[in-house]
């Protein structure tokens, strides 16, 4: 998701997209460990949407 599609959404569609996000990195992490993730590079890429996440929510509370 691109940050210009976040900056359009609320502060409680993002604190909801955010705990959908960090779920989806803690199942992606344990199919890691187990090896049945067949993406690793999927990871990091949950991780940058988790930061592109709170950096919006931060922008709109300042």
């Amino acid at each position: 998701m691109k940050a210009a599609e976040m900056r359009n959404m609320s502060v409680e569609e993002l604190q909801t997209k955010l705990t959908e996000l960090k779920k989806e990195l803690f199942n992606l992490r344990f199919q890691n460990a187990i090896n049945q993730l067949d993406n690793p590079h999927k990871i990091m890429d949950v991780k940058h949407d988790i930061a592109r996440v709170m950096t919006v929510i931060r922008e709109k509370n300042a």
